[in-house]
């Protein structure tokens, strides 16, 4: 017999909301919501309050680029099958995701000298070009570089998923492997026997298969396409550069970055680099 009086046995028991039922997926958990949105912790002490403009900027930016490597990495697997039209579906994507990241430059360029100067101190050494993600797509768009690696010797999963993506074929090496299998001459030093982890080096016979494919596009069309949407990642990944550059440029000038680098000098250089730079050069060519 229960010792419980009698008025607590009857109380009504608070019915859980509908939300609340167990196996029930919903909004705020599905995305996590919890995690994500309790991942923006200000170091300024006061705290300022333009720091949470910088740490959203770039924790979207690392989103984004989440995103860029799981489609990248679906695009070389459906090179590697000979899936062409699959391909140019995936690096359509890509385009668009690359058009995110160049806009959202305007919002970063909202923050003036003196608002980033009032929290600058807080990001110590703390800087973009020890982003993992970053260089993994560098990596994998062919910008390789050895070096780079023991930045990352901190994080063994980090450094494990670089190390293999330096030392394996990148997109554009596919590409070209794509075409040598189906009977174009690409030079066989270009697609066998090459080390990949060395970033990939121009090779005039690239040039003249290419001009081939854009001379005959209606007979090669999907590898007409795939190229030119090799050319529109490469076009968008420098025009997200140039936005960096200047966005940089705006906000510190010529002062040098937080991670030891020479700042906006240092930045102007990576603007150089060319991913495809047969698919440039085929132009002069055509006609």
């Amino acid at each position: 017999m229960s010792t419980k009086p009698e008025q607590e046995k009857a109380k009504p028991v608070a019915a859980e909301p509908p939300s609340d039922k167990a196996g029930q997926v919903r909004y705020d958990t599905y995305l996590q919501l919890e995690k994500i949105l309790g991942a923006q912790q200000p170091l300024s002490k006061t705290p300022e309050h333009d720091e949470m403009l910088f740490i959203i900027q770039h924790q979207v930016a690392e989103l984004w680029f989440k995103l860029l490597l799981h489609e990248l990495d679906a695009a070389i697997v459906c090179l590697q099958h000979d899936q062409l039209a699959r391909t140019i579906k995936i690096l359509n994507r890509v385009k668009q995701v690359q058009h995110q990241l160049t806009s959202q430059w305007s919002v970063l360029a909202t923050l003036t000298p003196s608002e980033y100067s009032a929290f600058r101190d807080a990001l110590g050494s703390a800087s973009g070009f020890q982003s993992p993600q970053y260089r993994l797509i560098e990596f994998k768009l062919g910008k390789k570089d050895r070096t780079l690696l023991p930045m990352f010797g901190h994080h063994l999963e980090y450094y494990r998923v670089l190390k293999h993506a330096l030392e394996s074929p990148s997109l554009y090496d596919e590409f070209l492997r794509y075409l040598y299998r189906v009977g174009h001459r690409v030079p066989k030093e270009c697609v066998e026997k090459r080390d990949w982890s060395e970033t990939y080096q121009y090779h005039p016979g690239v040039v003249e298969v290419l001009q081939t494919i854009y001379q005959h596009p209606d007979e090669y069309w999907a590898a007409y396409e795939v190229s030119e949407r090799l050319v529109d990642v490469e076009i968008n990944f420098q025009a997200w550069r140039f936005h960096h550059v200047k966005t940089v440029e705006r906000i510190i000038g010529s002062k040098p970055g937080t991670g030891g680098t020479t700042g906006v000098n240092f930045l102007k250089r990576t603007l150089e680099h060319t991913f495809f730079p047969e698919l440039i050069e085929v132009r002069t060519k055509i006609g």
